[in-house]
């Protein structure tokens, strides 16, 4: 078998040259995301030809998510402050381009959120300034910087829905964490549309989206049904009807975790705002279209790549489309589509540097648990190798009530390229594979949890892929704690582990969470784990702490952390290294002043996944002896 080419670090983790493309709303100009200075920045560049303009100039952290509004001079980004999530709404004047962007929410440690409504230039925007604890809704005027408030949280409120008519909802949530969707009225206040199970949606309803004329909401609902189907909610009286739904399939609802990087479920028209499909997701995704209109564009875009499709973007006319796709080894792929000629360009590759014939496919497998639940998860094998008694990296991912997704990870090929088989287990409490499978994982951290990873290891073992003594677990933020739980709980299987900041202590964790978030924990953490002020439940959630275990480590241990971290705060970190280095255990630390929960900057992911590969290298390596393996 011929070897594929050995790509460095930067070749995977440098930001992409180009990327997040979207057309403007009169088909004229493409927006995207490329580097200026060493940081994503917007960029725009006419359809019919012409030089590309950089009209931000964002150079600490970069940019990630932007927005075209009603009138196509004027173009609004989401920034925060080195990680710490509080984020600020700007604004960039695309006849200006060398002009400075202006922030239309100058707050320190506001939380900002907003909806661009039909009558430009007029947004509404949630903000906690008057209380950290309640987000209030505003009117922001994107020309004057003008903001009036709108709707003051009455105490009770635990998140707001803004709709591009006008129409606010809004979210309450009882003291089981089960959620209702009420219409707020001007005078009236609050007013009950419909309550939803928080036990079996952990993470509230989703999706959650206003219709155009704002007569109701789009909502994820399983109420009926074991997977989430698509249904509209009256804002009138509530009453529900089923606008889509698949026979084994939910709806995707990736985006709820990871906006930025993962597509809506639902596709809807630029100009009206009509829902004209939505996306179902098992191991690949599947696409119900809904008007009739949009079936031979979806045709046509899908036959640029075998992919599935991520972003759409289509002008007010519907004739011009710029669309991506997400694939395992030729990611982001990003074209142009004249629905009025049936023509269609590539515009770009964000990677070109990286080869699909290098990269290594990633096969959707189905592992059996010890207690009769089917994992789904993703096996990924190195190419040019024979997969038996490979290295295998256990990569966890975060949430918990999350999933892995097949398509391009960085990771999963940088891991791949040096020779390591990596499994992505979907362990129970995952989201997207039924409430009954979610529902499996309460109170079951270090628990059935860790079970379906160890079974999913052991799987791996028993196929012939894994040696047994090579393996690895690592995983960020809930995965991380996976990884903690792997050196703590079962640490003779694990030659190694390593912590993205990840959760050490269960019970500080929730105690340091941002006051913002406290009142969303009764349908999951507090479900799932425990109540900490209930002294039971904290007996309890210490036990699943990998900080009352730390004696049981003895193998190496990589541990990596962003000061900014409001998520899972730094103490975490620090304390399981400071009391591994006073025994003269194997851990290696890193911390990076600039990053949050998950780290952006690229220089920062570079050198992260060069220690990553360093400690890889000489604990679960190829040439890695034994004795690298075990603490003395």
């Amino acid at each position: 078998m011929a070897l594929p080419k050995r790509y460095p670090v930067e070749a995977f983790f440098s930001d992409p040259v180009r990327t997040g493309a979207s057309i403007s709303p009169d088909g004229t100009r493409i927006a995207y995301l490329a580097p200026e200075g060493n940081r994503l920045n917007v960029w725009i560049e006419p359809v019919e030809g012409g030089e590309a303009v950089c009209v931000t100039h964002d150079h600490n952290r970069g940019i990630h998510s932007y927005h075209w509004t009603g009138d196509p001079r004027w173009l609004l980004y989401t920034q925060d402050d080195d990680g710490d999530e509080a984020w600020h709404i700007f604004r960039v004047d695309l006849e200006d381009p060398d002009g400075r962007a202006v922030d239309l929410t100058p707050f320190p440690k506001v939380v900002v959120n907003f909806e661009l409504l039909d009558e430009f230039p007029r947004a509404h925007i949630t903000m906690n300034r008057r209380r950290p604890d309640e987000v209030d809704v505003h009117r922001l005027n994107i020309l004057t910087g003008e903001i009036e408030l709108v709707a003051q949280n009455p105490g009770e409120v635990s998140g707001w829905i803004l709709g591009p008519s006008g129409a606010i909802f809004a979210k309450t949530l009882d003291e089981n964490g089960n959620e209702t969707l009420n219409r707020w009225d001007a005078d009236a206040g609050l007013v009950h549309l419909t309550t939803f199970s928080g036990a079996e949606n952990p993470l509230s309803v989703q999706p959650q989206v206003p219709t155009p004329s704002g007569d109701g909401l789009w909502v994820g609902s399983n109420r009926h049904s074991e997977n989430t189907q698509l249904v509209h909610v009256s804002a009138v009286d509530g009453t529900e009807t089923v606008i889509a739904a698949h026979e084994t399939l939910g709806v995707d609802e990736t985006a709820v975790v990871r906006p930025a990087d993962k597509p809506s479920p639902l596709i809807c028209s630029r100009a009206t705002g009509a829902l004209l499909a939505v996306r179902f997701l098992g191991d690949r995704q599947v696409i119900q279209v809904l008007d009739p209109g949009f079936a031979p564009v979806l045709d046509a875009v899908s036959q640029l790549s075998d992919g599935d499709l991520a972003g759409i973007s289509g002008d007010e006319s519907g004739r011009r489309w710029v669309v991506s796709f997400t694939h395992d080894t030729d990611p982001g792929l990003t074209y142009l589509y004249d629905h009025a000629t049936g023509e269609s360009r590539l515009l770009f590759r964000p990677f070109p540097h990286l080869a699909p014939a290098d990269l290594a496919p990633m096969t959707p497998v189905s592992i059996t648990s010890r207690d009769g639940w089917q994992l789904p998860s993703f096996l990924t094998l190195p190419k040019g190798v024979e997969p038996t008694s490979l290295p295998l990296v256990l990569l966890v991912h975060g949430g918990p009530w999350f999933r892995d997704t097949w398509g391009f990870n960085p990771r999963v090929q940088l891991l791949a390229n040096r020779g390591y088989a990596v499994l992505q287990v979907n362990m129970r409490g995952s989201t997207g594979y039924g409430k009954s499978f979610t529902r499996a994982a309460i109170r079951e951290f270090a628990g059935a949890m860790h079970d379906d990873l160890v079974d999913g290891a052991q799987w791996a073992i028993d196929e012939g892929i894994a040696d047994p003594d090579r393996i690895a677990i690592f995983g960020g933020s809930y995965g991380g704690y996976s990884a903690l739980v792997g050196a703590t709980f079962t640490p003779g299987l694990f030659a190694c582990a390593i912590d993205y900041c990840g959760i050490s202590s269960l019970l500080n964790f929730m105690r340091t969470l941002p006051i913002q978030v406290r009142k969303f924990l009764q349908s999951n953490w507090f479900l799932y784990v425990g109540d900490p002020d209930n002294p039971d439940d904290v007996a309890d959630m210490l036990a699943r702490s990998p900080i009352t275990r730390l004696d049981a480590i003895c193998r190496p241990l990589l541990v990596i952390q962003g000061s900014n971290d409001t998520r899972v705060v730094q103490e975490e970190s620090d304390v399981i290294v400071e009391a591994l280095r006073a025994r003269g255990a194997d851990v290696e630390y890193l911390v990076k002043e600039n990053e949050g929960h998950g780290f952006t900057n690229p220089e920062n992911n570079i050198d992260m996944f060069r220690a990553v590969e360093r400690f890889l290298a000489r604990t679960v390596g190829v040439e890695a002896s034994s004795s690298t393996r075990v603490l003395q």
